[in-house]
């Protein structure tokens, strides 16, 4: 017999697949569909009967990647308005006290949806843990600033979607004071955002930053800059009246040129600064520095101790940016004559370029590239929120993906089937021959975690030892490189 649990708006019928109940495209807000979708999220519409809930709900609208990248990652979407849904895994609608894991999507906050195939949770549900895998708005339906529209509408959906998982998740046997929030990329991003708003506290009780960082938030002049340009491109007024008349399609077709006009205008300055140098050139519309949810960088809140008492788990990927130089083919045509105008589109001095290449006496300007942006993005800002995490007086652990995929490396998102241990699922992403054990170990990790808040290896403090994720075996390291990281340091200064 299927199972059927009831949530806010009434009955729900999932599916039972070996012993798994899954609870698929359930909403947890009214579709933001005309005016509203560019409100707050509003309650759910209530309905009579019991809904089905046995396939996947309808994704926010979205373009697909860049081609090169989209081989790799993929584009999955549902049509339909009411795409403010979540997926529950549950091993026992029955039972109780069970923990909670939520995640957070990435895709550069315009892509993605909780219809990935390697975010499936049915194996987290098989080791105890439901699983909720939620939506939220992208790209200008979530993050343009115009006028009569709130601002981050995309993060108040995930505040939404959490405070829905408060209310709802004993309802699949989940205990509300065991949440852990976890995300890549635009996800582990968002997830530095909810760790640094006052709205989040009380919604989650432990934290994972998959590749992300608490520096990618726009000024809120420079977001109206952006919001405007949108506006331009629709030929309407920078107002949410206007834009919410347009189709969907129509939004989707302004933001994507907007975005391309930034990629190739000569000068990009003049969108911001905020904008250019925390989209690093791969994001355009994002969350804005609103003086409601976000009143400081993430990072700089987390410092002074926004999240004090949420354990928190960090790493990133080894080699994070190669999935946007070396199938796009940026990493063979960035020569060490052009390395230093390429670093500068980042903010980063050429300065940093002997050390790196003194370390790596074999490495193209592509590969520095990619070193160098791997760390000024993602490596050394997990590692400061982590060090200020710890230094408040909260658990932190840090970690590093290093298994590498024979053609590309350990490039971005490369972790997340080994996490949800949805190997099966990710051949595109992890090429051939994956190593299981190396699944087997994280998901247990990410699980003890979601447990117990420890994942099986020592606190990180400042200058400690980094759990490196590898095969054939993993292991505690030093925290890897300290001298690229000082050197780093001193080229973003500049």
């Amino acid at each position: 017999m299927e199972p059927i649990v009831a949530v806010t708006g009434g009955k729900i019928r999932g599916r039972n697949i070996d012993g798994i109940s899954a609870f698929l495209g359930v909403p947890y807000a009214a579709a933001p569909v005309g005016e509203a979708r560019f409100r707050r999220p509003e309650p759910v519409e209530g309905w009579a009967g019991v809904r089905e809930a046995g396939a996947l709900g309808a994704t926010c609208v979205q373009g697909p990647y860049p081609p090169a990248i989209e081989a790799i990652l993929g584009t999955y979407t549902v049509s339909g308005p009411e795409y403010l849904n979540v997926n529950v895994w549950t091993p026992d609608p029955g039972g109780a006290g069970l923990p909670v894991m939520v995640w957070i999507h990435g895709g550069a906050f315009l892509h993605g949806s909780n219809a990935v195939p390697v975010y499936d949770g049915a194996a987290f549900a098989r080791d105890g843990v439901v699983l909720v895998a939620l939506n939220y708005r992208l790209g200008a339906s979530g993050f343009a600033v115009l006028d009569g529209a709130p601002p981050n509408r995309g993060l108040l959906d995930q505040l939404a979607a959490l405070a829905w998982v408060q209310e709802n998740i004993r309802a699949f046997g989940g205990d509300p004071g065991n949440v852990t929030v976890f995300g890549e990329s635009a996800g582990g991003m968002s997830v530095a955002s909810l760790l640094a708003s006052p709205a989040a506290r009380g919604l989650f009780t432990r934290a994972i930053m998959q590749s992300g960082n608490g520096g990618v938030v726009a000024t809120l002049d420079d977001a109206r800059l952006l919001g405007g340009a949108l506006a331009d491109a629709l030929g309407l007024p920078a107002t949410a009246r206007a834009c919410a008349a347009v189709a969907p399609s129509v939004l989707l077709a302004a933001q994507e040129a907007v975005a391309a006009d930034i990629g190739r205008d000569p000068n990009p300055a003049r969108w911001g600064r905020s904008v250019l140098a925390r989209g690093a050139g791969i994001m355009s519309f994002f969350p804005t520095l609103d003086g409601e949810l976000l009143t400081e960088e993430p990072a700089a809140a987390i410092a002074a101790g926004s999240a004090r008492g949420i354990p928190l788990l960090a790493g990133c990927t080894a080699e994070e940016f190669r999935l946007f130089t070396v199938p796009t083919g940026l990493a063979a045509a960035i020569t060490m004559r052009r390395l230093p105008f390429a670093l500068a589109r980042f903010g980063i001095d050429a300065s940093v370029i002997e050390h790196y290449a003194a370390n790596r006496p074999d490495a193209t300007g592509g590969d520095l590239l990619a070193a160098i942006v791997t760390d000024a993005v993602f490596r050394s800002p997990t590692r400061d929120i982590a060090s200020a995490h710890a230094a408040a007086g909260t658990p932190a652990y840090l970690y590093e993906f290093a298994w590498r995929r024979a053609d590309l490396g350990a490039i971005h998102a490369l972790e997340v089937p080994f996490v949800f241990d949805t190997l099966a699922a990710g051949p595109r992403l992890t090429g051939p021959n994956p190593p299981q054990r190396l699944a087997d170990e994280m998901h247990a990790a990410w699980i003890a975690f979601a447990t117990s808040g420890d994942p099986g290896w020592p606190r990180y403090a400042d200058g400690e030892r980094v759990m490196n994720f590898d095969d054939p075996a993993s292991a505690l390291i030093p925290d890897p490189r300290p001298d690229e990281r000082a050197a780093l340091a001193s080229a973003l200064a500049h």
